[in-house]
């Protein structure tokens, strides 16, 4: 299999808005792929490899890593009636306090730079947990909710295409789910 390649210019760095996480806001069968953390100014996956170094008794190391517990952090994120996956986030943690829902998220991960520039590679996780940490913020600001998310469930790669329109398309095993990107 050869090396992904990315579809940036050499010598320059890539933007960190070409790595965009999507929370489905419509079902699985048919997604709407609506952006998670708009107006967040910092935000980044943490992979957790498990891993672990021993040394025998000669004196040699041996490592092992396991797969990637994979999160990321979106503080603060601002409530905005226009912002489907915050309000649909608002809806099951808050109006519903229902915590089976919300480790049942389902996000798509687009690599906007890696690939080909009209299809970049993504990842898709349907049984993700997306969990508020806090629900308020100072006086005279915003209402913030902070947010937690653990990539759950079993992992599809494939290919992703976001149109003028803001219609996301997934592509996974020669199937491709599209939707109106809210």
């Amino acid at each position: 299999m050869p090396n992904s390649t990315f579809n940036t210019p050499e010598n320059q760095t890539i933007a960190r808005e070409q790595l965009v996480l999507y929370l489905n806001t419509g079902t699985y069968a048919s997604p709407a792929w609506s952006a998670l953390g708009k107006r967040v100014e910092d935000s980044s996956m943490d992979y957790d490899w498990g891993d672990e170094s021993k040394q025998d008794i000669l004196g040699n190391t041996h490592s092992t890593m396991k797969k990637p517990v994979i999160t990321q952090s979106f503080d603060p994120c601002n409530l905005d009636a226009g912002d489907s996956a915050i309000t649909k986030v608002w809806d099951l943690a808050v109006r519903e306090q229902d915590p089976q829902a919300l480790c049942n998220m389902d996000l798509l991960l687009v690599h906007l730079y890696a690939g080909a520039t009209a299809s970049p590679f993504a990842e898709r996780y349907p049984a993700s947990m997306v969990k508020p940490t806090g629900l308020g913020g100072p006086g005279g600001g915003s209402i913030e909710m902070p947010i937690d998310v653990t990539f759950g469930g079993k992992r599809e790669k494939g290919t992703a295409s976001v149109s003028a329109d803001g219609t996301v398309s997934f592509n996974a095993g020669g199937t491709t789910a599209s939707a109106k990107s809210n």
